[in-house]
């Protein structure tokens, strides 16, 4: 049995803007993720995902509630968890084999030794070829390519990731979703990923956290039983995929009702969209 990687129990986040009551992010989240799981957090804007990546990776306190990786309490930001974001932050002044050598130099590592393992990783990423080049001679694709050897390089054991993709057209996602498959069954690394995209999730992921909307917290865990490499098309993937889309839509009602109060009219049936699309995203 995998061991228990991260453990979150009672979570709550509050932020205080102003004198008024504080917003509430996150309130009584528990759960557990083992050690080389691919866990996605799936929901509406506002719903918290994002705030709790931001609590395992140390970026942000927790108001109550506990935080454990490897039976240790996070105190902070650590090399164990690195994040990628929706932008790939390369310095544009860089170059691409000099980005992902970066965290390796401050570090201390040699550089000889830095720069062997980051054109490895840039290997693997399929970017070798392009070491030398600009971040602004890259695609998107490409920048989040180097982004994820960035992090990679560092031998982290979470990988956390913001929304990655979500500024990429269809057919970059998906050749990345194959990538990042690949990365994730070679290293055996722990990944927690947000997204808006049902679709996403259901193809990258080993269990589905359906997040409510705020105060945040977990709705439903789905655990994601069909065999890799997927395909979109599988029945399987399609039925849960609409599962999934039914406990969403009631989220998404509430978020219009909350932000259209007495003008909402809506019904639910006119919440229908596209699974693969990043559903509430603008809200």
């Amino acid at each position: 049995m995998a061991e228990e990687h991260i453990i979150l129990k009672n979570i709550h986040k509050g932020f205080h803007r102003n004198e008024d009551t504080p917003t509430i992010a996150l309130d009584d989240v528990t759960l557990t993720i083992k050690k080389g799981e691919f866990v996605s957090l799936l929901g509406p804007s506002g719903c918290g995902k994002s705030t709790l990546l931001n609590i395992i990776a140390g970026l942000e306190k927790e108001s109550s509630g506990s935080l454990l990786v490897n039976d240790r309490p996070i105190k902070g930001p650590g090399n164990d968890r690195i994040v990628v974001f929706q932008e790939s932050g390369l310095f544009p002044w860089m170059s691409v084999l000099d980005n992902v050598m970066y965290g390796l130099l401050i570090k201390k590592v040699p550089k000889e030794e830095a720069n062997k393992r980051a054109m490895d990783w840039l290997q693997k990423v399929h970017l070798g070829k392009f070491a030398n080049s600009m971040p602004h001679e890259l695609s998107g694709g490409m920048k989040q390519r180097v982004a994820i050897a960035r992090a990679l390089v560092m031998d982290p054991e979470i990988l956390l990731m913001d929304e990655p993709f979500a500024a990429l057209d269809e057919q970059t996602r998906m050749v990345l979703h194959k990538e990042l498959e690949k990365i994730w069954r070679e290293t055996g690394k722990t990944i927690i990923f947000v997204t808006h995209n049902i679709r996403e999730a259901v193809v990258l992921s080993d269990r589905i956290v359906l997040m409510k909307t705020r105060p945040g917290g977990i709705k439903n865990i789905f655990p994601v039983q069909a065999a890799r490499p997927r395909i979109s098309s599988d029945s399987l993937l399609i039925h849960l995929e609409n599962r999934i889309l039914t406990e969403l839509e009631q989220e998404m009602e509430k978020v219009l009702k909350e932000e259209l109060g007495s003008d909402y009219a809506l019904k639910t049936d006119h919440l229908r969209v596209d699974p693969h699309s990043n559903m509430g995203s603008d809200i």
